[in-house]
């Protein structure tokens, strides 16, 4: 398993936050993992690349597993590029889904192409943008519809229940969101 060049990931802070959220010292996760103490500081300073096998010991330590280790670690550059073709592309009009930004950061943002289950309501702790790149799409929020074409948008505040469906086979929605683990607005005035 060669090291990903382009995106190489600092585990080593979603490993002190973990730990520090589980309220354990370097000591326990030492004697729990069976790894020591200095390597371990090495790893959350980002000084030491864990092995798998290393980085799954620590895991088990935090209760939790490698993979959600690495998903919630910070890309080592603040500049990532996803291609248009980082996806294996599907014949259309099947609905695709893609996410265009990669990693556990402040913002989501989202490519759907073709349809998607429109009986489906959603409903985001945060705000989000939604933007029709390509063909239409209709938008039911707080009980309105809205008509969207190619390069209109709608911005929905966070708590506001809405579906959607695409109006036209070709159509490419991209919707932008704060990441649900942010707490944007803490008093977001009653209506």
């Amino acid at each position: 398993m060669g090291d990903h060049k382009e995106q190489p990931l600092r585990v080593g802070a979603a490993v002190r936050r973990r730990r520090r959220a589980l309220e354990l010292t370097l000591a326990v996760v030492a004697e729990r993992s069976g790894l020591s103490v200095p390597f371990l500081s090495q790893v959350e300073n980002d000084r030491a690349r864990p092995s798998t096998s290393s980085l799954e010991k620590v895991a088990d330590a935090l209760r939790t597993t490698a993979v959600e280790l690495l998903a919630a670690a910070d890309p080592a550059c603040s500049v990532d590029v996803v291609r248009a073709d980082d996806t294996e592309p599907l014949p259309l009009p099947q609905p695709r889904t893609r996410s265009l930004v990669r990693g556990h950061h402040q913002m989501h943002a989202t490519e759907f192409t073709g349809d998607h289950d429109a009986g489906r309501e959603f409903r985001y702790r945060n705000d989000q943008l939604m933007y029709v790149a390509d063909g239409a799409v209709e938008i039911e929020a707080e009980g309105r519809a809205y008509r969207l074409g190619r390069g209109d948008t709608l911005y929905l505040t966070g708590g506001v229940r809405h579906r959607w469906r695409a109006t036209e086979s070709d159509t490419r929605l991209i919707v932008v969101a704060v990441a649900e683990h942010i707490e944007a607005v803490r008093d977001r005035p009653r209506r």
